[in-house]
């Protein structure tokens, strides 16, 4: 919905000492004119509201390498997946043969290039990416755990297509070992409760890191990630995480900047190490660590989900407008996920319908992204696309 007519081409400046997308000193139409100098009525939906600030402008790749089956019922029945819950409970069905392929084949199809170059059209400059620790397989257990396999050359494909097309790449642990929630087939897995929160998983994850840190470090085609996230969405009892802050947090941040040491990347050029913001509500991420250089913190926001904010359209429009998403000081933070979705009960309802509500839905996009960029240093919707048929989920619009 909110990029289907103007195609924008984002002229971004990167600075190799800051690893950030930089000051875009223009955003311009194909055609070469100047959207944000443009007075008439576009047609349709456009991004023309957005400022030339040199802000992160981005979309979130779910579902690609960690599956989310209420996201595209569709392709995960045709996958052979319809009556499982979750990654590791199809795989194991399926056996890893079947599985392999089948998730090879959705890989290969779920983002095209096609996809990025429509990013790139929309003025978008930034992808994130949700893995799972098993792509790297060395790591799985082989008797217990089951996760398709093959994934790697997929990411780095992606990433080629990205980099090519001048992206910014955040790549997010978004499945950790164990599975950092329980019954959240995000994490890959419907664990009946959290496993992540022990040393082992701890340093199964780290181990990921490192390897991960190497193979970005080496591989051209990974050349514009410049962020690992090292875990999405701790749990938010900060009693029941026990010593993900003062243990993994640290660990995790070593491990990448040992593997940088080892292939000889300078201070520079060292990947930002994000970590969810306080505001998260698992705690302060910088507690115990004593080294913060290229530190970066991930902030979501879902109202939907927010019983504080009353079910009203002008209440989400206030609340979009000056809601502080980064009240809590934490530098450089970005809205790594949030949508235009609606409480559960009212969401098909005549006041909140997608078909005849579409002047509120485009002011509540731009209340929100106005906003976070005002505050934080950009913004990424969940998701570029899904199989909902509804744009308050689908960057793409359908």
């Amino acid at each position: 919905m909110f990029a289907t007519y103007f195609a924008l081409l984002v002229l971004v400046v990167t600075h190799a000492s800051a690893w950030l997308p930089e000051v875009q000193k223009h955003i311009l139409a194909l055609d070469g004119e100047n959207l944000f100098e443009r007075n008439e009525t576009a047609p349709g939906n456009s991004k023309r509201w957005l400022p030339a600030s040199g802000k992160v402008r981005g979309v979130n790749l779910g579902s690609l390498f960690v599956f989310e089956p209420w996201m595209a019922t569709n392709e995960w029945s045709n996958m052979g997946c319809g009556s499982y819950t979750s990654e590791f409970d199809c795989v194991a069905a399926l056996g890893q043969t079947q599985a392999n392929s089948v998730f090879q084949t959705h890989w290969n199809t779920w983002i095209t290039q096609g996809d990025i170059q429509q990013m790139q059209s929309y003025g978008l400059n930034t992808i994130r990416i949700p893995v799972g620790y098993w792509m790297m397989e060395s790591l799985v257990y082989s008797d217990s755990e089951h996760f398709p396999q093959g994934g790697l050359q997929y990411l780095q494909r992606v990433c080629g297509w990205a980099s090519d097309a001048g992206f910014y790449i955040i790549i997010d642990l978004h499945g950790a070992p164990g599975a950092q929630m329980a019954q959240n087939p995000d994490t890959g897995q419907s664990a009946p409760s959290p496993g992540f929160y022990a040393d082992y998983q701890y340093d199964r994850a780290t181990q990921f890191l490192s390897w991960l840190t190497t193979i970005i470090h080496s591989t051209n085609s990974m050349r514009n990630v410049g962020m690992i996230e090292i875990v999405n969405e701790p749990v938010q009892d900060s009693g029941a995480i026990g010593t993900l802050r003062s243990s993994y947090y640290p660990n995790a941040y070593s491990a990448i900047r040992n593997a940088e040491s080892t292939a000889g990347v300078t201070s520079n050029n060292y990947l930002h190490v994000q970590t969810m913001n306080a505001l998260w509500g698992a705690g302060d991420p910088n507690q115990y660590m004593s080294n913060q250089y290229f530190m970066a913190y991930d902030d979501h926001r879902y109202i939907k989900w927010d019983s504080a904010v009353a079910v009203s359209q002008s209440a989400y429009l206030s609340d979009s407008c000056h809601n502080n998403r980064n009240s809590d000081n934490e530098n450089p933070t970005i809205v790594g996920e949030f949508s235009l979705s609606v409480p559960d009960n009212v969401q098909w309802t005549s006041g909140w319908a997608p078909t005849s509500q579409k002047n509120f839905y485009s002011q509540w996009f731009a209340a929100q992204v106005l906003n976070y960029e005002k505050d934080t240093n950009g913004w990424i919707f969940w998701s570029w696309k899904t199989q909902l048929g509804d744009y308050r989920w689908s960057y793409q619009g359908k």
